[in-house]
């Protein structure tokens, strides 16, 4: 069967929330990649949000290939720094070093990158050296497109929306990529951080987004290795 309507999601930091959310995941037979931080891994630590202290600790990194199995793992840099402030030198380091660690870690070669950092964490000379120096075959950034049109440029592939911080829009969206018919493949990408959902106990409202948007039989549930694939594959 020839899918028009794609679903991949996306979540950065390797974060010990990531299980209950792959919980939900597995549940409603939605895929997901996960962007870790390979340096990072197994330490513990805590983010102040909203004045809310949320626990912000790595997974294992022993524990990496059992957690993520039925996804997928993709880069994220060794350390989370903004790429913007760093030489090109750096900027090859932190990008190709974690994906080779967690090509390790996970047994295959890790394809995808998610930039680190809020705000502007990209440019066009980032994404030109990890395009040239490295073996990331798509990175994504946080700018919302807020649309399922695809994208021709891979290295600053910008998501759908957001999961968590704009929960009506993320909602809005979801209907009507289910109700959507469409002879042009179209892409659904939402992209978050699990441990957002700590913040003000955002889990019912995740089950609920991952079961409207779980068992259609005219969308494709796939990561985003998979997505990207699919898409080349079906616009040839």
């Amino acid at each position: 069967m020839e899918y028009k309507k794609i679903l991949t999601l996306s979540f950065d930091d390797g974060v010990t929330q990531d299980i209950r959310f792959i919980e939900l995941l597995d549940k409603c037979g939605i895929k997901c990649t996960f962007n870790l931080n390979s340096e990072l891994l197994g330490i513990s630590g805590c983010l102040n949000i909203n004045g809310k202290e949320i626990k912000h600790i790595k997974v294992m990194p022993e524990d990496v290939k059992h957690i993520y199995a039925n996804h997928e793992v993709c880069a994220h840099t060794l350390t989370h720094p903004f790429l913007t402030q760093q030489t090109d030198e750096e900027i090859t380091r932190q990008v190709e070093q974690d994906r080779l660690n967690l090509s390790k870690l996970v047994g295959y070669n890790v394809r995808g990158f998610a930039y680190p950092g809020g705000g502007v964490n990209f440019n066009e000379h980032v994404a030109s050296v990890i395009s040239a120096t490295t073996g990331v075959e798509f990175a994504r950034t946080i700018q919302c497109s807020y649309n399922f049109d695809l994208q021709s440029d891979m290295y600053t592939f910008k998501p759908t929306i957001s999961f968590i911080k704009e929960k009506e829009k993320t909602m809005e969206l979801c209907r009507e990529f289910i109700e959507l018919q469409t002879d042009e493949p179209k892409l659904f990408y939402i992209w978050g951080h699990s441990y957002e959902m700590d913040v003000n106990d955002d889990w019912d409202f995740a089950e609920q987004v991952l079961s409207m948007l779980s068992g259609k039989s005219d969308i494709l549930y796939c990561t985003n290795s998979q997505a990207f694939d699919y898409v080349k594959s079906i616009c040839k």
